[in-house]
């Protein structure tokens, strides 16, 4: 006897109307199973700030993403419900502010409506923002310097590793000129950018250089010095010192020597791990007494005149870096009764970035101080040692590169489509179903369950439904349409009870492994906001998929400690995000996986034009023939072998024109274009189809070159 209809009546998911299966078998079903009493478990995509989206203001995004938190104070909403940059900081007035979304509606505009014309991803660089976060730290140290009554100064260095970027640089060796602010090196190469990039620096300015080194880069740290740079030579190893000693006096170069001490004092977070006595880097007291009697015995001791240390990046409280410097101090004091000729201490790196403004000392995430209070710490702890000690107060040098460049640039990315993590019911068509016992079983165990308003057994019983069908359907006996069904039904269940609305996968036209590597490597999280529509409720909550296939291109994880991210549902034009706080490290360690180069770049100043800003540097990103040569192949070999390949296959005319479209395709970047309006028109081109006959005709009668971009479509 056949089984009468199995009813779903679903008031929070909402199927249409007469929504229904039918199960084929002996059992019959007395009662309507419903959901809509089930208690759910999640919140809604946004938090109840506001529940009346006709009454969304920017201020309620602000508050939603935490804006005022971690971006004071160089970001902020405008009424336009946009995101704006201050690029002086809390100096900025308000026609100054400059909006971002104009910013990228001009780089990546095309060139017929006057836009630049580059394609996304990109990041955009405001260098008044790098001037402002470097005259900041200046200023908190003078300030801390004046206050306490210290007797020397402060003159930092920037660690060319965090961003090596040419103009990046360049700006901070012209912008630190008034303060004598100088460079830190780490490898050959930097040392070669270092020294180049100072030459129109102060000449006051630090060089310092450190990483370990060869006779190769020991020679060109005194190279440098005999340069005029005023150079120092930081001892990673005890090796080193030997080399030193032995090649300055072949060059006939007095050297400024530093040593990095491996202290005590650990940073016990992630960033951490380079610290303490077990730490990848320093000397310990024992290495450092060895190192002043090489000195010594050579007559070079009063070429020892800095200490180095570094507790690790992302330092989350004055009472560790306190601990740490009082620490180095001591040793510090201890090199000039021993006779060294001391005359700096370098506090490394660690000045922390807040990225979820949750102004936290227990998280990676955050650090609960300010410049000013983290100036003050480092001060007021050299000063009580030295005083102790009877020691003339040294000059503070600091290494502050992630706190330097976080701020100044912005990553602007485009969310192509999305998907639901589950299937819309609506979308699915319930066929019949024959069902082994054990499948029955469970349905009916799971229909008690909702009954009974028992959610945990109703899942156990959905998912066991679930299970046996799969298994049924790789025996033969289910077909797709009917393991659909299955699948839509479980998927039903758990939208009902889990989750009020489905968390979605928004596609975003990015490779995170390039772009965000810190994110896929550590679990980095930082600041993700959509950069306009802030004015409007966001209504999805959504997760991010890059384009590489790769299951680890993912965004997951959010400030906050949110699993995903409130997103507005795409509407018909462009929907941008911005990655906020990554100008340090992520360009250079972003790779090349699926080949997908880096983003495009544009500079810009703010400027007293009707815009606020003004681009006065663009560069598109690297082309799908500059990836492929990172990877040792040659697209000029390859694209003869494709056309030759076309004229073969396809005739001499019609090869020649496709070869033009593949050439084209060499010269674009990876990453998707936008989604445009053409009409896709049939051409009898051995299967390709082009926006229109225009395309095509171009593509028949002009080969390719770096400055045109065809548009086309495989059929």
């Amino acid at each position: 006897m056949g089984m009468p209809t199995l009813a779903y009546r679903v008031d929070s998911a909402v199927p249409p109307p007469g929504y229904s299966t039918f199960i084929v078998g002996e059992s019959s079903l007395a009662t309507t199973v419903s959901f809509s009493s089930f208690t759910t478990t999640s919140a809604t995509a946004v938090d109840s700030t506001n529940s009346n989206s006709t009454h969304w203001s920017p201020a309620h995004s602000s508050t939603l993403y935490r804006i005022d938190n971690w971006g004071a104070p160089y970001f902020a909403v405008n009424d336009s419900g946009n995101i704006t940059v201050r690029p002086h900081g809390s100096s900025t007035l308000s026609h100054q502010e400059i909006d971002l979304l104009k910013v990228v509606k001009k780089a990546s505009d095309p060139k017929s409506v006057g836009g630049l014309g580059l394609q996304m991803p990109l990041i955009v660089r405001f260098p008044d923002v790098l001037k402002n976060r470097l005259e900041s730290l200046q200023s908190a140290f003078v300030s801390a310097i004046q206050t306490q009554g210290y007797e020397s100064r402060y003159q930092g260095v920037y660690p060319v590793k965090c961003n090596q970027d040419r103009f990046v640089v360049e700006d901070i060796v012209k912008f630190g000129t008034p303060f004598r602010f100088g460079l830190e090196a780490g490898s050959k190469p930097e040392l070669l950018l270092a020294m180049s990039c100072l030459c129109k620096g102060n000449p006051e300015a630090l060089l310092i250089c450190n990483g370990f080194k060869d006779a190769e880069y020991i020679s060109l740290a005194l190279l440098a010095r005999k340069f005029q740079f005023n150079t120092v030579i930081v001892l990673e190893q005890e090796e080193e010192v030997k080399l030193v000693i032995d090649i300055s006096k072949k060059l006939s170069v007095r050297p400024v020597i530093g040593l990095r001490a491996k202290l005590r004092t650990k940073h016990s977070g992630h960033f951490g791990s380079t610290s303490g006595e077990k730490g990848k880097f320093g000397l310990t007291t024992n290495h450092i007494l060895r190192v002043v009697k090489d000195l010594h015995d050579s007559d070079m001791l009063d070429c020892l005149q800095l200490l180095h240390f570094h507790i690790g990046s992302q330092i989350p409280s004055t009472a560790l870096l306190q601990d740490g410097v009082s620490e180095a101090a001591q040793i510090y004091s201890e090199l000039t009764r021993l006779g060294a000729d001391m005359k700096v201490i370098d506090i490394g790196g660690g000045l922390g970035i807040d990225y979820d403004g949750s102004k936290s000392g227990n998280s990676d995430l955050s650090v609960s101080y300010s410049l000013e209070e983290y100036a003050s710490a480092v001060v007021n702890a050299i000063q009580v040692v030295c005083d102790r000690k009877s020691v003339k107060h040294p000059i503070i040098c600091s290494e502050s590169g992630r706190a330097i460049v976080s701020h100044h640039s912005v990553l602007i990315f485009e969310a192509m489509s999305t998907t639901d993590t589950a299937p819309s019911m609506n979308q699915i068509n319930l066929p019949f179903i024959e069902l082994s016992e054990d499948a029955r079983s469970d349905y009916w165990n799971m229909s008690d369950a909702v009954m009974r308003h028992d959610n945990e057994t109703c899942l156990f019983y959905a998912d066991q439904l679930k299970q046996r069908c799969v298994e049924q359907f790789k025996e033969g006996s289910l077909g797709i349409e009917q393991l659909a069904a299955v699948d839509g039904l479980f998927d039903l269940v758990t939208k009902t009870i889990v989750e009020t609305e489905p968390v979605r996968t928004y596609l975003v036209n990015l490779s995170i492994f390039t772009s965000i590597p810190d994110f896929w490597s550590i679990g980095q999280i930082f600041p993700i906001v959509p950069i306009h529509r802030l004015d409007q409720k966001p209504e999805v909550k959504a997760i991010l998929s890059d384009l590489t296939c790769d299951s680890d291109g993912k965004i997951d994880k959010f400030i906050g400690g949110e699993a995903n991210l409130p997103l507005h549902k795409p509407g018909n034009g462009q929907y941008y995000l911005g990655m906020f706080l990554g100008g340090a490290y992520q360009e250079a360690l972003g790779g090349v996986h699926n080949l997908f180069g880096s983003p495009s770049v544009v500079t810009v100043l703010q400027s007293d034009g009707p815009h606020s800003f003004a681009i006065t540097h663009a560069m598109s990103g690297p082309s799908c023939a500059d990836v492929l040569r990172v990877m040792q192949h040659e697209p000029k070999l390859m694209f003869e072998n494709l056309k030759h390949r076309a004229e073969e296959f396809c005739g001499i005319d019609a090869g020649s024109c496709l070869a033009s479209t593949v050439a084209r395709s060499f010269q674009n970047m990876p990453y998707l274009e936008p989604r445009s309006s053409c009409s896709l028109t049939a051409m009898n081109n051995g299967g390709f189809y082009y926006c229109n006959k225009e395309d095509y005709y171009a593509g028949s009668e002009t080969g390719a070159n770096e400055d045109e971009h065809w548009s086309y479509c495989f059929a």
